[in-house]
């Protein structure tokens, strides 16, 4: 992981003037460093972290367990394609366990997410299951805490 990956990753909100004075690099040099990353496909952009429950953002969230069928020659990956195109899903993870695909959804409501499984993705072909479970409260996004404020100095209890 190079020094600018790992800043990106870890250097919550700084400015690309603050992450070329922590690189001791021009700014001009980190700026052709970010055109890299985004031409080879790493870096996709800036995407701030938000705590809904502080805003009423009418939004469902919801994470989709899907069991598919993988195609000779396509495996899952045509699959994921096609759900990730959906409007509705924010994200879709191949994953290990007892289903195929992990996909993040969201909606405007339980029934307008209800809606979407049962009218868009449990009638693809090759889709065997899914099982929805929906998001009634985040504590942590991205790295960040969402709760209360806990001081620094607050140390996890630790059981003999």
């Amino acid at each position: 992981m190079t020094p600018l990956v790992k800043l990106l990753l870890e250097g919550g909100s700084l400015d690309t003037a603050q992450m070329a004075q922590v690189l001791n690099l021009s700014e001009a040099d980190l700026n052709q460093q970010l055109a890299a990353l985004k031409k080879s496909g790493v870096f996709l952009g800036f995407r701030p972290v938000m705590n809904l429950a502080h805003e009423d953002s009418g939004v469902v969230r919801a994470i989709i367990e899907v069991r598919i069928t993988p195609e000779r020659g396509g495996g899952f990956n045509r699959f994921a394609d096609r759900i990730s195109r959906f409007d509705e899903v924010e994200s879709c993870y191949l994953v290990s366990g007892g289903y195929d695909l992990m996909v993040v959804v969201n909606g405007a409501s339980l029934q307008k997410v209800a809606a979407f499984v049962s009218e868009k993705l449990s009638t693809i072909e090759g889709v065997l299951s899914t099982a929805t479970h929906f998001m009634l409260r985040s504590y942590k996004e991205h790295g960040f805490l969402l709760g209360g404020k806990v001081e620094e100095t607050e140390r996890l209890k630790v059981a003999p």
